[in-house]
C-alpha cells in the first residue's frame, strides 16, 4: 500500500516508488485488495515537518502489524523523510518493518525488498546525499491530465523551525532541457496542466549561475504547444524578483495564482525565523503582482505561536493578513521539531495562548476567504474537470474542478447529460465541507499543498464500460476528467465556488487531449482498449492511481 503522508514533494516521489515497483514486477491491487489489506507489500512515504508525524507512522504501522502476522511473507517499507530522520529507530520500535530507506535514495526500494526477502531480515539503507536524481526514475503518474515536474530538490535556507534542508539536503538544480524534455513528454502523453515543484523555486538556477534562469523557464514553457496550465509551488519572498512576476503576467499559460509563504507578520519573529525578509516587502510583493495580475489568487503558510511571539507581534500578523487579502491561509501551530534550532530557544509559549491565537487569526482569514470568494459570483470561468474531490457531488449532482486561479469549483451539468440521469433542480446550500480547510495543509518548509494535479474531482463512483464518457460519440454537454468547462459562479464559500449556471444554459464544454487521455485510459483499465496515454510508463493493467502493490503470480 502506497501511503502518502505530507507535501507535494512526497506525492510526487510516490509516483516515483510506484514507478520502480511497478518496474519491478508488481502490479497495483484492486481496491477489494486494499480494503481487505491483502496486498503484499505496503510502502508508507513518511513527512517529519509536523509533531505529529512520529505518531501518524506507529500508528499505522500498528495497524499493519496484526495484518501480517496473519499473513507470512508481506512486505512493509517506511521511506520519507521520517525515515531519513530517524532511520535504525524505526525498526527498533517496529521490528516487523522489512525496509527503511530516505529521501536521496528513492531507487534503492526494490532492491531493498528483494534482499530483505532474500536474507530474512530487516534492511536499512539511508544515503547521506542525493544519489539519483529522481526525476530520472520510473515514474506512475496519478493523473493523465496534469502532472508534478521537479525542477530541484533540496533547500539552502536555514529557517530556525524547519528541518527539511537537514533531510532533503542542499539545492540541486536540473538542467532546463532536462525539465522541459519531461513537461514536452507529459503534453505528449495529453496532459495540459503541470506544476514545477521546488523547496524554493525563485533560487532556481544559481547553482548553474543564473539567477534569471526560473523567469527563464517560465516564459519556456509558454513555447511549448498544447501546455494550457502551468503552475508552481513554492516561492520565497526573499528571493521573489519582478523578472518572475513579468514572466507569469506576460506567459499566457502561466496561470494567475501564487502561493507565497508568510509565516509571520512581526518583523522581529521573521529576524528570529531567520526569514530573510520584512513584512513591508512581503506586502509589495503582493502590491506588485496584483498590479501585473489584478485577477491573481494568493495563498499563503502562517505560523501561530513561534517561540517568543508576544501579543504585539501577534497583531502584526493580523495585521499583514487583513493587508494581504489571501484567497486562503494554511495556519499551523507552532510544533517543536527535534534539530531544529527552534526546538531550543526560551519562550517556547503554552498550548492554550497558541490555540487562542490559533482561533483568532483562523476566524480573520475565514471571513477574507469568504468576502474574496463572493466577489466571484457572477464570473464566467474556465473549470479543468478533474477526479475524486467533492465529498458532496453525488449528493448534488455536480462535478468539480478547478479554475485558472486554482479555486475549487463544484458545477452542475445540463440534467439529461448527468452520467448519473436526470434529477431535481440542487437547491441553495449553506454546506461548506467541501475542499481544503484554512489551517490544514501537509507543510514541509515553504512547499505547502495547493491542490494540484492530486487533487478537484468527480464524485466517487465506479466507471464502467457503459459509461456515458467512454462512448464513441460523448453528448456534447457531458464533460469528462481533463475536459475544460466554462460555468459562470453562482454561489459562494469560503474554500470552494459553485456554479449551477447550467440549469439555466450558462455551460459550455471544450474538449481535450486529456479528456481523450482520460477515456483512453479508462477504456485500458477496463479491458476495453490500448491506453496510449501513460506518460511514458507501460501501459498499466488495473488503476493508474498509487495503489498497494502487490507481486505479479
Amino acid at each position: 500500500m502506497l501511503r502518502t503522508l505530507g507535501c507535494q514533494m512526497n506525492v510526487h516521489d510516490s509516483e516515483h516508488m510506484a514507478g520502480m515497483l511497478e518496474q519491478a514486477g508488481y502490479a497495483p491491487a484492486s481496491k477489494e485488495d486494499e480494503a481487505s489489506s491483502s496486498a503484499d507489500v505496503v510502502v508508507i512515504n513518511t513527512c517529519a515537518v509536523r509533531e505529529n508525524a512520529a505518531n501518524r507512522l506507529y500508528g499505522n504501522l500498528g495497524q499493519l502489524a496484526s495484518i501480517k502476522a496473519r499473513r507470512p511473507g508481506m512486505q512493509i517499507a517506511v521511506g520519507g523523510c521520517l525515515a531519513q530522520k530517524d532511520r535504525g529507530d524505526i525498526v527498533a520500535k517496529a521490528p516487523w518493518v522489512d525496509v527503511v530507506f530516505g529521501t536521496h535514495n528513492l531507487d534503492a526500494l526494490p532492491v531493498l525488498l528483494e534482499r530483505a526477502r532474500h536474507n530474512e531480515a530487516a534492511q536499512v539503507e539511508i544515503a547521506e546525499s542525493l544519489q539519483v536524481f529522481p526525476s530520472t526514475l520510473p515514474t506512475k503518474r496519478e493523473s493523465v491530465y496534469a502532472g508534478w515536474v521537479s525542477i530541484s530538490v533540496g533547500c539552502n535556507n536555514t529557517c530556525t523551525f524547519c528541518i527539511v534542508p537537514h533531510l532533503r539536503g542542499k539545492e540541486r538544480d536540473r538542467r532546463p532541457g532536462e525539465i522541459l524534455a519531461e513537461v514536452e513528454a507529459l503534453v505528449a502523453a495529453g496532459a495540459i496542466e503541470v506544476t514545477l515543484l521546488g523547496q524554493n523555486v525563485n533560487s532556481y538556477g544559481v547553482e548553474f549561475g543564473d539567477r534569471g534562469a526560473f523567469a527563464k523557464l517560465l516564459r519556456a514553457c509558454g513555447q511549448i504547444a498544447g501546455l494550457e496550465r502551468v503552475r508552481f509551488t513554492s516561492p520565497h519572498p526573499a528571493a521573489f524578483t519582478d523578472d518572475v512576476i513579468a514572466a507569469m503576467a506576460e506567459t499566457p499559460n502561466v496561470m494567475p495564482q501564487l502561493h507565497m509563504p508568510l509565516q509571520s507578520g512581526s518583523d522581529r519573529v521573521l529576524r528570529a525565523m531567520r526569514r530573510s525578509y520584512r513584512s513591508e516587502k512581503f506586502l509589495g510583493i503582493l502590491d506588485r503582482v496584483r498590479a501585473a495580475m489584478p485577477d491573481a489568487a494568493i495563498t499563503t503558510d502562517i505560523i501561530v505561536g513561534f517561540p517568543g511571539e508576544t501579543e504585539e507581534d501577534f497583531l502584526e500578523t493580523m495585521r499583514v493578513v487583513e493587508a494581504s487579502r489571501f484567497s486562503s491561509a494554511f495556519i499551523f501551530q507552532y510544533s517543536p521539531r527535534p534539530g531544529t534550532p527552534a526546538a531550543t530557544m526560551e519562550g517556547q509559549l503554552p498550548k492554550e495562548v497558541v490555540q487562542e491565537r490559533f482561533e483568532r487569526l483562523l476566524a480573520l482569514q475565514e471571513r477574507i476567504s469568504g468576502e474574496e470568494s463572493d466577489a466571484q459570483v457572477g464570473r464566467t470561468l474556465e473549470v479543468l474537470v478533474a477526479e475524486g474531490v467533492g465529498k458532496k457531488d453525488g449528493a448534488k449532482h455536480r462535478l468539480s474542478g478547478r479554475a485558472a486561479d486554482n479555486r475549487l469549483v463544484h458545477f452542475a451539468v445540463p440534467a439529461l447529460a448527468d452520467p448519473r440521469g436526470p434529477r431535481e433542480v440542487p437547491q441553495r446550500s449553506e454546506d461548506t465541507s467541501w475542499g481544503e480547510g484554512v489551517g490544514r495543509s501537509p507543510l514541509a518548509g515553504d512547499l505547502a499543498q495547493s491542490a494540484g494535479p492530486a487533487g478537484a474531482g468527480l464524485p466517487e463512483q465506479p466507471v464502467s464500460l457503459d459509461d456515458p464518457r467512454l462512448a464513441a460519440v460523448v453528448d456534447p454537454r457531458l464533460p469528462r476528467p481533463g475536459d475544460v468547462v466554462s460555468v459562470t459562479v453562482t454561489q459562494a464559500a469560503p474554500h470552494h465556488l459553485i456554479s449551477d449556471s447550467a440549469l439555466t444554459g450558462g455551460f459550455a464544454v471544450r474538449r481535450t487531449r486529456s479528456g481523450d487521455a482520460w477515456a483512453a485510459r479508462e477504456k485500458a483499465r477496463l479491458g476495453g482498449g490500448e491506453d496510449e496515454h501513460s506518460h511514458g510508463t507501460p501501459a498499466p493493467s488495473g488503476p493508474v492511481s498509487l495503489g498497494l502493490p502487490t507481486l505479479r503470480r
